[in-house]
C-alpha cells in the first residue's frame, strides 16, 4: 500500500470523505492507495501548537482487516511529529470497537469525554 498526501479537492478523497460526516477545512488528509485507487483516508487537525487531533480514519470495507488503518495511523503520527505536535488525540464513540482496539494497541490512553464519547490521547516524543 502507498500512502499519499492529497489536496481536499482530489475527487477520490472527496468520495472517501463523503462516506463520513463533514469535516472542517483545516484538516490535512492522507490517502491510502492500492492499485491506483484511494481505499483509505485519515486526517490531522491542529488543536494548538503542541496538540493534534487524528480524525476521520476510514478504510473501505473490502480492504479492512489488512493492517491498513494501522499503517495510516503511523503515517498520521509522523505527519503530526513533523508539525511539532507532542500530544495526539482521537475522539470516538464507545461503539466503535475496532477503532478503540487500534487506539489502545497503538499506545493511546482512554480519557472520558462525556456521555457516549471517549477521547484517546498519546504523548509522542520528538527524537533528539
Amino acid at each position: 500500500m502507498l500512502i499519499q498526501a492529497r489536496p481536499t479537492t482530489d475527487p477520490e478523497l472527496a468520495t472517501l470523505i463523503a462516506a463520513q460526516q463533514p469535516e472542517p477545512e483545516d484538516v490535512q488528509y492522507l490517502v491510502g492507495v492500492v492499485d491506483g485507487r484511494a481505499i483509505a483516508c485519515g486526517g490531522l487537525r491542529a488543536l494548538d501548537a503542541q496538540t493534534g487531533e487524528i480524525t476521520r480514519v476510514y478504510v473501505r470495507p473490502a480492504f479492512r482487516g489488512r493492517g491498513i488503518a494501522r499503517q495510516l495511523l503511523a503515517a498520521l503520527e509522523e505527519m503530526a511529529l513533523g508539525a511539532g505536535h507532542t500530544v495526539l488525540r482521537m475522539e470516538m464513540g464507545a461503539d466503535q470497537s475496532a477503532a478503540v482496539a487500534l487506539s489502545r494497541s497503538a499506545g493511546y490512553v482512554e480519557r472520558p469525554d462525556g456521555p457516549g464519547r471517549v477521547r484517546y490521547e498519546k504523548h509522542i516524543l520528538v527524537a533528539a
